[in-house]
């Protein structure tokens, strides 16, 4: 499969005019601006999990692929109709998981059939053994039993030859079960997205490295590395670069070579040691959205060549928060996947807040005795706040009166494809 086109270097442009940008429509914006990065390869099944489907996949072979039983017990043919006992004789034999009855079963006799096993040729129902009386050679039934009883149909699951995974679909354990069960050994999946993470400022240091005055610790690179391995995605560490033109250039210059999209934090907006702003404006691809959204607001995004550029808050909490309601459908649908909303539920809500007009919110949350709570700052210096909450509250664009007990859209985590 060939890549798609380069990015035009106007990709993010804006509409003349446009000053504050609602989320919906940046989201609409990226969906619309940005595509597929990576070409598709064929892999084993056994290496296909955490990839991105490239081609839908069909059946091979219908589930189940014969009439099988439900249960252990005793099968014959057409079912019971009337509560009076039914004596039946037993053929010789029974029917086993892997070990199916050889021959016909002459109408008017009953096998014995294991949970699993093939229904024998002139059966068609299957009685469970605790609802039999066994005597010598024979068995004794009572009704109603209606035919077809506890069997299962071939193909009632899935039949041969239907498409049972549409393309863009992510792996997971559930697909590998049903493309395993279905006969399907190899498919066609997309290589992973390599992103690349880069900080920069002169004041940045690595974890654990000792500070002197003024300066701080790198929490975006490491955070960012983590998310994007929860996602599945190659990581290309492109580490600090200094607030210098070159060495943001010479870091720009290495993401375009070995990776597919680039997300830095930091040096993004208009102040002088803004280098990385600088750079992009360069190349004429420079965008700096201000979404209406908090935390955030500045959404920085460009083009080097060729590769693009997510320019996130240099805060830790907006770059997290960006990152989740921005960057991840993004990379997603670069990475080869189908662009999709996180799932979110209406709860009550355990705080009251008087939210202005203006942009929408996302507070830091967590479900406690089926009410949302929220973390006691809103501040986004307060990193705490993204251990201590489980998921986000958000609030909508216009001005709302929240009091305890109001509905409010709780997103946890684990809809934007978070473990714990």
């Amino acid at each position: 499969m060939t890549m798609p086109p380069p990015l035009r270097n106007d990709c993010f442009a804006l509409p003349p005019g446009v000053d504050w940008t609602p989320v919906d429509e940046a989201l609409a914006l990226l969906k619309e601006r940005l595509s597929r990065r990576v070409e598709a390869e064929t892999v084993p099944l056994a290496h296909a999990a955490g990839r991105v489907l490239a081609q839908s996949v069909s059946a091979i072979r219908a589930h189940p692929p014969w009439r099988n039983s439900a249960v252990d017990g005793y099968s014959f043919a057409g079912g019971l109709d009337t509560t009076d006992p039914r004596t039946m004789p037993l053929v010789s034999g029974r029917a086993a998981a892997g070990v199916p009855f050889i021959g016909n079963v002459p109408e008017g006799y009953a096998v014995q059939i294991l949970t699993g096993a093939m229904v024998p040729s002139g059966v068609d129902t299957v009685v469970l053994q605790e609802d039999v009386s066994r005597g010598e050679g024979e068995i004794v039934v009572r009704g109603p039993l209606k035919r077809g009883a506890n069997t299962r149909a071939a193909g009632e699951d899935v039949t041969e030859g239907q498409k049972i995974i549409e393309a863009g679909t992510r792996i997971g354990p559930a697909q590998i079960a049903l493309l395993a069960t279905c006969g399907v050994a190899a498919v066609s999946v997309f290589r992973p997205l390599r992103a690349a993470v880069l900080s920069t400022g002169d004041e940045v240091r690595e974890p654990g490295v000792a500070l002197e005055t003024g300066q701080i610790a790198d929490a975006n690179r490491p955070m960012l590395s983590a998310l994007l391995a929860q996602w599945g995605y190659s990581l290309v560490d492109l580490g600090i670069a200094a607030d210098t033109e070159i060495s943001v250039r010479d870091a720009l210059d290495r993401a375009a070579a070995e990776a597919d999209v680039v997300l830095t934090s930091g040096g993004a907006s208009s102040g002088d040691e803004d280098h990385m702003a600088r750079a992009l404006n360069a190349t004429g691809s420079m965008a700096l959205w201000r979404v209406a959204v908090k935390p955030g607001r500045p959404l920085a995004l460009g083009v080097w060549d060729g590769c693009p550029v997510f320019g996130l808050p240099g805060n830790p909490v907006a770059a997290f928060v960006c990152t989740l309601i921005f960057a991840r459908p993004a990379l997603a649908q670069m990475a080869g996947a189908r662009w999709t909303e996180p799932l979110s539920f209406l709860v009550p809500a355990a705080f009251a807040k008087n939210k202005k007009a203006g942009r929408r919110e996302y507070l830091r949350a967590r479900m406690r005795h089926g009410s949302a709570e929220v973390f006691a700052s809103e501040g986004s210096g307060r990193v705490t706040s993204l251990t201590w909450s489980e998921g986000l509250v958000e609030l909508p664009d216009h001005g709302t009166q929240i009091a305890p007990g109001t509905p409010v859209k709780f997103i946890p985590y684990s809809s934007f494809g978070l473990g714990t």
